[in-house]
């Protein structure tokens, strides 16, 4: 049983309130901006990621954005921009995007709805853990990428190489 499907036996349960139960077990900092809206903050081992998860009724769409800072030199966002299209061309589950005038990165998610469907609490778990675990596996590659004048293509290979024991 997931953190939060023990509180959630009903079908008929909002998004944002599963994942406000999520982020109390969890002991996650988060600020709920309104019935259909939540923000929080997750330690990772790299950095706090801010996510934010909003219900869109119109399109029947859970969206989460998992973001972090990400302002590299005007020389090297061509680069960057040319890792985030390699790094979505090898993920499923979203994607990641660069917010120049913001100085952000941001992984986007959207866990659609439709007919009537509702999120289950083992859903809403598994896709707000991979935002930031994907997260987490490439942001070595963007600050390479980024500040350590590698190509996408050295630092992509760094981020996806299975590695063992601990440095």
């Amino acid at each position: 049983m997931t953190a939060v499907e023990q509180d959630f036996i009903a079908a008929d349960v909002h998004p944002i309130d599963m994942v406000e139960t999520l982020a109390e077990q969890c002991r996650w900092d988060f600020d709920r901006l309104g019935e259909d809206q939540i923000a929080m903050a997750i330690e990772g081992s790299w950095r706090t990621y801010s996510l934010s998860l909003a219900w869109s009724g119109y399109d029947d769409m859970l969206r989460l954005v998992c973001s972090f800072e990400l302002d590299p030199a005007q020389a090297r966002r061509p680069e960057v921009v040319r890792l985030i299209h390699m790094i979505n061309d090898k993920i499923w589950n979203g994607s990641f995007v660069h917010w120049a005038d913001q100085g952000m990165l941001a992984f986007r998610y959207g866990l659609t709805l439709a007919g009537g469907a509702t999120a289950t609490p083992e859903q809403i778990e598994a896709m707000v853990l991979s935002a930031v675990a994907l997260s987490e596996r490439f942001y070595p590659a963007f600050q390479l990428v980024g500040w350590g004048d590698e190509a996408p293509e050295t630092a992509l290979r760094v981020a996806i190489e299975e590695h063992y024991g601990t440095a």
